[in-house]
C-alpha cells in the first residue's frame, strides 16, 4: 500500500496535452504550470512574438544556449550546481492559427530525472504579481530590500527569495525594464485565491469601448451611433474578439437602432472555450465547498449593487436591468424583476455545502459504514432563449459552478448583452479563470455543444422545437439534459373568484381570460400603457423582433378566421416618438373553441379536461374562494406547477421549476434539489476499518466472515485476531467430513511451509479417536512441525500410542485423519 502511494507521487515528466489558448501568454502560463506538476521547469527558448514561441526544458535554469569562442570552448568548463550542461530534448511548439494559439508537442522525452524539489529551481524564487505591487509600494516608502522581504515573508513563510532578488525587482521598476504583468512563481497556490487580481481591476476591455459620458445617456443607450462594436466572447477569464467575419445585428425593438452585434463564434474559438474549462476543473473541483459559496454571496452583492443602480432612469449607467430594456424591450420593471428572480438562485446557491450533502449509515454490517457522496460532472453548458436574458442564466451557471462543474455559457443571439454582464460581474467575484466561459452564434454553436465529447451535461430554455432537437442530438451523444420547452400555461376563472385581484394578476400575467369578467378585462387591458421600456410610467414594451410581431398578428387573425370574437384588437396601436418600433397593444379574443389557443368552458371538470388534452403542462392556475374546487383542481390536473389564486405558479429556488409532459424534456428539473442532482453524480463507499495483519506486517482489510459456510455446507468461524502465513494470504481450511473447525491465532508449522492456526479443541478422527491439538511442536517424516497433545492417541489398529512433544521423525510416523480416507499409519 505504501509503495503505491510513493509511486503514484512520483512526478511523470508528461508533456502536457495539445490545445488552443486565446494568446501566447495563456499558452506560456499553462505549459508553465504544468511542468511544475511534472517535475520540470518550462523556458522560452525561441519567439517571434506575434507568430509562435518555442518552449523548452530548464533543467538548471543557469547556462543557456549560447555560441563560445574557440579559446572558450579550449578551457575546461567548471561544472556549477544546478547548471545545464546537456541540453534537453523536450520541445514545444506554440504557433497563431486563426486568431489562436495552438499548442502542439514536437518532443516529449526528457534526458534527465524529474526534479526533486521544485523549489530549489532558480525559477521558484519569482515574486507573484501582488508582492511585486507590495515590493514598489514598500520601495516608495523607503523600506530597504531586508526590510521588504521580512514583510513578505511574513504572509508568505515559502518565499525563497533572498534581498538581493529584491535589489533587482526594484532597479527593473526604477528603470521602466519590467511590467507588473506577469510574475509567476512556482510556489503552489490555493486555490482559494481565485482572481485575486480581478477586484482591483476596472472595467474589461469590452466595456471601455463605449465612452463613460456616452454610457451615462439614456438616450445613447437607445440611438447608438453607428459605429457598434462587437460583443466578445469570454474564454479562459478573458474577453477576446472573435475573429469571425459573420455577426448578427442586435436590435433595439423600440427604435431599430442596432445597439451591437454579436460574432458567430468560430470552432476554433468554441475548442478553447472547452479547453480553458478542461484546465480549470481539476482545480476548481477540489476547492472547497466554502470557497465557492463565498464566490457565489460576493456575486449576489455585485448583482443588487447594479440592478439598483439600473432604475435610477435619470442615471443608468449601463446596468443590468436597463440593458435587458434596450435589447429585448421588454419595461423596466419587469427587467427588474427578470434580474431578481434569478438572484434568487444565485443566493440559493450560496447554500451549497447542505444541498451537496450526501448520505451516511453507520455500521450496516459488523464494522462496515455506507456512505454516498455528491461529486460534479465536469464541464456543463447552458443554451439561454431570449425572453428572460438574466433569470434563465442565473438559473444555470450559478448552480453548476458551486457544485465544482466550469460552464460554458451561449447567451441568446438576441439579447446577451445582460448575460455578459453577469459574466463580468462573477469574475469580479472571483470566479477563477475558465470556470465560465461565454460563446455566441446559432445552429453551429448549439450543434458543437451537442456532440463535444468533454461537455457532459446541457442546460436548455426555448421553444419546443429547438428544446426537442437538443434534447435528442445531446442524448444520443450520451450527455444529461435538461430542457424547459413549452411554456404554455392555463387559467381558469371560478364564478366564484374575486374579480378585482383576478383581473389584476390575469393582466399582469398576459390577457389570459374570458367569461363573465370580460367587460371588465377589457376596461383594464385599455388602461395599460403602451411604451418604450425604458419611459418611466411604460406597462407594456415592444415585442422583440419583427418576426415575434409578424406570428402574433398571425395567430390573432388564425382565431378570428376559426370563430373567435375579437373583442379587443392591439395590432394596429402607433406609440409616439416610435413609430418604428414593434409594439402590439393589448388584444383580447373570446368565444374560442378548445381547439384554438385559449378557451371557455361550462364546468370545472370541463376547464380541467381541456387542460389535461393540451399536451403542454407547464403550469395551470384556478382562481376561486372554494377550497373544495382548489382541491379538486389540485388533485386532477395535469401540469407541473399549479397555481391556486396565482398567475404564474413558478416556484421559488427552495422547491424546483417542475413543467411535464411536453413543457420538459428529461428528468432532472431546473434548480432546487432536482437541478443540484441534475449537475453532480453520485458516488457510494462502503468501507471498514478492521486490520488483519499478514507475516510481512502489512494490513490486510477484509469483511467479517464469522458463520461463513465452507464449500461443504461447514459453518467456519474465523476470529479478529491475527492470522499468519507465510505468503501473506489469509486462508480459509474447510473440513471435507462435515466437522467444523475453529481456528485460532497460535501457530504451527504444516509440512510445505503454511503457517496454520488451531484452536486446541478437541474434534473426532474418522475411527473415532479423539484428538487433541495443542500448540506444542514436533517434527515429522518431511521436516514439518506438527503440533499434538502428549495424550493417548489410538490409531487404526487400535494400538495406544503415547506421542511426546519434539520426538525424532524416525520413530512412529502419524497423519491426523481430516478425511475419510487417511488414517494414522506406522513406519519403521
Amino acid at each position: 500500500m505504501d509503495s503505491n502511494t510513493e509511486l503514484m507521487e512520483v512526478p511523470q515528466m508528461l508533456p502536457p496535452p495539445p490545445g488552443s489558448f486565446i494568446d501566447r501568454e495563456e499558452l506560456i502560463q499553462y505549459v508553465g504550470e504544468f511542468g511544475v506538476s511534472q517535475g520540470y521547469v518550462v523556458t522560452i527558448k525561441q519567439s517571434k512574438k506575434d507568430k509562435v514561441v518555442i518552449l523548452g526544458c530548464d533543467r538548471g535554469g543557469v547556462y543557456r544556449n549560447r555560441r563560445k569562442s574557440v579559446e572558450e570552448s579550449e578551457r575546461v568548463r567548471k561544472r556549477k550546481s544546478g547548471s545545464r550542461l546537456t541540453n534537453c530534448p523536450f520541445e514545444l511548439l506554440g504557433k497563431r492559427e486563426d486568431g489562436l494559439w495552438v499548442l502542439s508537442i514536437k518532443n516529449g522525452s526528457h534526458n534527465h530525472e524529474a526534479l526533486t524539489d521544485i523549489t530549489q529551481h532558480p525559477s521558484a524564487r519569482r515574486f507573484t504579481e501582488k508582492e511585486v505591487m507590495l515590493i514598489k509600494d514598500m520601495t516608495e516608502a523607503g523600506l530597504k530590500p531586508r526590510q521588504i522581504l521580512k514583510r513578505l515573508r511574513q504572509s508568505n513563510p515559502e518565499l525563497l527569495s533572498t534581498p538581493k532578488h529584491v535589489y533587482n525587482v526594484k532597479a527593473k521598476l526604477r528603470h521602466g525594464n519590467v511590467t507588473v504583468r506577469r510574475f509567476k512563481s512556482l510556489r503552489p497556490q490555493t486555490s482559494g485565491e481565485g482572481n485575486s487580481h480581478s477586484s482591483t481591476t476596472t472595467e474589461p476591455s469590452w466595456r471601455k469601448r463605449y465612452p463613460p459620458r456616452e454610457r451615462d445617456s439614456l438616450w445613447f443607450m437607445q440611438n447608438r451611433a453607428p459605429h457598434f462594436e462587437r460583443v466578445p466572447n469570454l474564454i479562459g477569464g478573458r474577453f477576446v474578439d472573435s475573429q469571425s467575419s459573420a455577426s448578427i445585428d442586435v436590435i433595439n425593438p423600440a427604435t431599430q437602432q442596432v445597439v451591437c452585434q454579436v460574432p458567430l463564434t468560430t470552432g476554433e474559438e468554441f475548442r478553447a472555450a472547452v479547453f480553458a474549462a478542461k484546465r480549470a476543473f481539476p482545480l476548481w473541483r477540489n476547492t472547497s465547498v466554502t470557497t465557492r459559496q463565498r464566490i457565489m454571496f460576493k456575486l449576489q452583492e455585485l448583482i443588487r449593487r447594479d440592478i439598483v443602480r439600473g432604475i435610477i432612469v435619470t442615471k443608468p449607467q449601463d446596468k443590468i436591468a436597463l440593458t435587458i430594456t434596450t435589447e429585448q424591450g421588454k419595461t423596466l420593471k419587469d427587467a427588474f424583476s427578470d434580474v431578481l428572480r434569478g438572484l434568487e438562485v444565485v443566493e440559493h446557491a450560496c447554500g451549497m455545502a447542505t444541498l451537496q450533502m450526501g448520505e451516511f449509515v453507520s455500521n450496516v454490517l459488523n464494522g462496515i459504514d455506507t456512505y454516498s457522496l455528491r461529486e460534479p460532472l465536469g464541464i456543463c453548458a447552458g443554451i439561454c432563449p431570449f425572453n428572460f436574458p438574466a433569470m434563465v442564466p442565473l438559473w444555470m451557471f450559478p448552480i453548476a459552478v458551486t457544485c465544482g462543474n466550469t460552464f460554458i455559457l451561449k447567451p441568446s443571439e438576441k439579447d446577451p448583452g445582460a448575460c455578459m454582464m453577469l459574466a463580468e460581474l462573477a469574475v469580479e467575484a472571483g470566479l477563477p479563470n475558465g470556470v465560465l466561459n461565454i460563446v455566441h452564434g446559432t445552429h453551429d454553436i448549439v450543434n458543437a455543444i451537442c456532440d463535444d465529447d468533454e461537455i457532459k451535461a446541457i442546460s436548455f430554455v426555448g421553444s419546443d422545437t429547438a428544446g426537442t432537437y437538443v434534447h435528442a442530438r445531446a442524448s444520443a451523444n450520451g450527455k444529461r439534459v435538461q430542457s424547459n420547452i413549452g411554456a404554455k400555461n392555463h387559467a381558469i376563472v371560478m364564478p366564484d373568484a374575486n374579480m378585482g385581484a383576478t383581473l389584476d394578476a390575469l393582466v399582469a400575467a398576459g390577457f389570459g381570460a374570458a367569461g363573465q369578467s370580460e367587460d371588465k378585462l377589457v376596461e383594464r387591458a385599455k388602461a395599460l400603457n403602451v411604451n418604450a421600456g425604458t419611459e418611466p410610467d411604460a406597462d407594456l414594451g415592444p415585442v422583440i423582433s419583427k418576426q415575434a410581431k409578424d406570428r402574433i398578428c398571425r395567430l390573432i387573425q388564425m382565431g378570428v378566421d376559426c370563430g373567435a370574437r375579437l373583442v379587443l384588437d392591439g395590432r394596429q396601436i402607433v406609440v409616439p416618438k416610435y413609430d418604428l418600433g414593434n409594439f402590439i397593444g393589448p388584444t383580447i379574443l373570446s368565444d374560442v373553441r378548445d381547439d384554438m389557443e385559449c378557451y371557455k368552458a361550462d364546468s370545472l371538470d370541463e376547464a380541467i379536461s381541456i387542460v389535461n388534452r393540451n399536451k403542454y403542462g407547464n403550469g395551470a392556475s384556478i382562481f376561486t374562494t372554494s377550497g373544495a374546487a382548489a382541491r379538486k383542481f389540485q388533485n386532477e390536473i395535469d401540469a407541473g406547477q399549479v397555481g391556486i389564486n396565482v398567475a404564474v405558479p413558478a416556484p421559488l429556488p427552495f422547491f424546483s421549476f417542475t413543467g411535464s409532459k411536453a413543457s420538459f424534456a428529461g428528468d432532472l428539473n431546473f434548480y432546487g434539489k432536482a437541478g443540484v442532482h441534475f449537475y453532480t453524480q453520485i458516488k457510494t463507499v462502503t468501507q471498514q476499518w478492521k486490520d488483519f495483519r499478514s507475516s510481512d506486517g502489512v494490513p490486510l482489510q477484509a469483511l467479517p466472515l464469522s458463520n461463513s459456510p465452507s464449500s461443504d455446507g461447514v459453518s467456519l468461524d474465523l476470529q479478529s485476531n491475527d492470522i499468519q502465513n507465510s505468503d501473506a494470504v489469509s486462508r480459509h481450511i474447510p473440513n471435507s467430513n462435515g466437522v467444523s473447525l475453529a481456528l485460532q491465532s497460535q501457530d504451527f508449522q504444516s509440512s510445505d511451509g503454511v503457517s496454520l492456526a488451531l484452536h486446541s479443541e478437541e474434534f473426532p478422527s474418522n475411527d473415532g479417536a479423539s484428538l487433541a491439538l495443542p500448540s506444542k511442536d514436533f517434527q515429522n517424516s518431511s521436516g514439518g512441525s506438527l503440533a499434538l497433545q502428549s495424550d493417548d492417541i489410538e490409531i487404526s489398529d487400535q494400538v495406544s500410542l503415547e506421542m511426546q512433544p519434539n520426538f525424532p521423525s524416525s520413530g512412529v510416523f502419524a497423519t491426523v485423519p481430516l478425511s475419510d480416507d487417511p488414517h494414522w499409519t506406522q513406519d519403521a
